[in-house]
């Protein structure tokens, strides 16, 4: 009995191996170039679905995690800052933070980079296999709720959860009603020892009640925030401010 390449592929479809029935027959042809043995075709197959698989999951999870610009580490310029190393950033990269659930907090003055290297984290961990979500404070702040309006902050927190690693971007631009502060520290509480968080802020701790207004909410979201934490404090000159003069 003759088979055809289609044939062929479409059994491989019909057990959801996809990728290999898509690229089937420039499999074929490049084994046969290389007169590779059945067990290496074999073994190619297999690699071929796994890798395509991968960088399409890797894909979708980055169109997930919602990060507003594409920033990289490779991009970052640490020639002015005064208070931060890429070895330091580096070595964050083996994401043992992630796996030990501890966070990131970037403290410093607009525009020194905060974002950047949050952003660029983020996709180097979507790279390694993490799930990531971006999101700007106010954008959570008016996320929780909306959910808690709708008596779904349980939902919307358990729906956070799912993600290894959550960056939340400009914390303390703008004050928090009373309810803002209570689903915050509710997220933050679900989160502590669970999940990483990334934090990026113009704001020493010291200074948050100036935007929680309630000493009592800041205490224990800081104490959760900070329990397993590595924290940067970050100088230099703003990014927007030098690139607008030198335009």
């Amino acid at each position: 009995m003759s088979l055809s390449i289609e044939q062929v592929a479409g059994r491989y479809r019909g057990i959801r191996c996809n990728h290999i029935a898509q690229g089937l027959a420039d499999l074929l042809r490049q084994a046969e170039a290389n007169e590779v043995s059945y067990l290496a075709f074999a073994e190619a197959l297999v690699v071929h679905e796994q890798q395509q698989r991968n960088q399409r999951r890797i894909a979708l999870n980055r169109r997930k995690a919602g990060f507003p610009v594409d920033k990289r580490l490779s991009e970052f310029d640490y020639r002015h800052q005064t208070t931060i190393t890429k070895r330091q950033i580096t070595q964050l990269l083996d994401f043992r933070f992630i796996d030990e659930r501890a966070n990131l907090i970037f403290i410093g003055p607009p525009g020194v980079g905060k974002t950047h290297l949050a952003i660029g984290i983020g996709q180097e961990a979507i790279d390694a296999g993490y799930k990531v979500l971006f999101t700007s404070a106010l954008g959570l702040v008016e996320k929780l709720e909306l959910a808690e309006i709708k008596g779904e902050l349980k939902q919307q927190i358990t729906a956070l959860q799912k993600f290894d690693l959550v960056i939340i971007d400009e914390l303390g631009y703008l004050p928090m009603s009373r309810q803002a502060r209570y689903n915050l520290f509710q997220l933050v509480n679900a989160l502590y020892e669970y999940r990483s968080v990334i934090i990026t802020t113009n704001k020493e701790f010291t200074a948050w009640g100036e935007f929680f207004q309630d000493d009592s909410v800041v205490v224990p979201i800081v104490d959760r925030l900070i329990h397993h934490s590595h924290i940067f404090i970050m100088g230099g000159e703003s990014y927007r401010l030098r690139q607008k003069r030198q335009g």
